[in-house]
């Protein structure tokens, strides 16, 4: 079984419980999730199933959407509710117009400090392995892109812990819950993300997810198939290079291809582009664009991952 299950992950799991259950309903042994979601988050989780699993690294760097709901006037030691309490501030003083106009100063090119909660690695040790034994790491700042910033709704103005909604469509490694305690920061009354829910990761939209009762369900069905996305649709954002027949055997063994193999090229192709090699019955492999160095005016491509 191959292709790219969009899953519904609820709170209270983490990502690979998620992947751990899908193995057993499924039957197979190797699936992969192509971005974490905190235990406490709910939301879209891409699955790749079986040899798809390869596909996972181009479909990690896919823009993400969220909704997140942000608490005011108390700072926790995750960033989120499920931290200890680090201070209570009182954000009465705060009003919708505050937060929308704070909300500016957090789109575009943003600077964020990774979390101590994070996946990210330091000295081969994933930071949150660290954080549970209580150890906190000096951790370089690093530029996100906050594509937009939507505030959706409020409650509580005028009180000491007003919330509010906020949507937001931003780039791979951009932290939720940092984003909440900067703009807390930033209205100088702290903050925590007390709820977040993906709604979106790439191509993949939370309202086609199918939660963990409805997979055994199409599974005992036989309808799972209808939910499992192709790999080239999976990857439908990648420019599409159609190959000869004479030249798939060729791809397949991992050799570059040439244009004398190629019968379509997409139009306006860059140096560095990231394709699909497309073949008769679907995506054959995923490669980069590059110049011939024996003919410096035409492109080849490079295999990076085979199929």
């Amino acid at each position: 079984m191959n292709g790219v299950l969009n899953v519904l992950k609820p709170p209270g799991m983490t990502s690979h419980d998620v992947i751990d259950y899908i193995r057993r309903v499924l039957g197979i042994k190797k699936a992969g999730h192509t971005g974490t979601l905190d235990p406490g988050a709910a939301g879209v989780l891409v699955v790749c199933l079986g040899s798809s699993t390869r596909l996972s690294r181009f479909l990690h760097n896919d823009d993400k959407e969220y909704r997140a709901e942000i608490t005011f006037g108390l700072t926790t030691s995750t960033g989120d509710s499920f931290g200890t309490k680090v201070a209570a501030g009182d954000a009465r003083q705060i009003t919708e117009t505050d937060v929308r106009t704070a909300l500016k100063f957090f789109t575009g090119v943003v600077s964020q400090v990774p979390p101590m909660t994070s996946a990210l690695k330091w000295q081969g040790r994933k930071l949150y392995e660290l954080a549970r034994s209580g150890q906190v790491v000096e951790r370089p700042a690093r530029n996100v892109r906050v594509h937009s910033l939507e505030y959706i709704w409020g409650t509580g103005w005028g009180c000491p812990r007003p919330k509010a909604l906020l949507h937001i469509t931003c780039s791979k490694g951009t932290y939720i819950r940092t984003l909440c305690a900067d703009l807390g920061q930033h209205l100088g009354c702290g903050a925590h993300m007390s709820f977040l829910v993906r709604t979106r990761a790439g191509c993949f939209r939370i309202e086609d997810s199918l939660t963990l009762e409805e997979i055994p369900t199409a599974v005992s069905a036989g309808t799972i198939e209808s939910f499992i996305v192709k790999n080239e649709e999976a990857l439908a954002v990648l420019s599409a290079v159609t190959v000869k027949n004479g030249a798939i055997k060729s791809v397949k063994a991992g050799s570059k291809l040439y244009l004398p193999g190629v019968e379509k090229l997409p139009p306006d192709l860059e140096e560095g582009a990231i394709v699909r090699l497309m073949g008769p019955e679907g995506l054959l492999a995923v490669a980069e664009t590059r110049m011939d160095p024996e003919n410096p005016v035409k492109f080849l491509f490079k295999p990076l991952c085979v199929l």
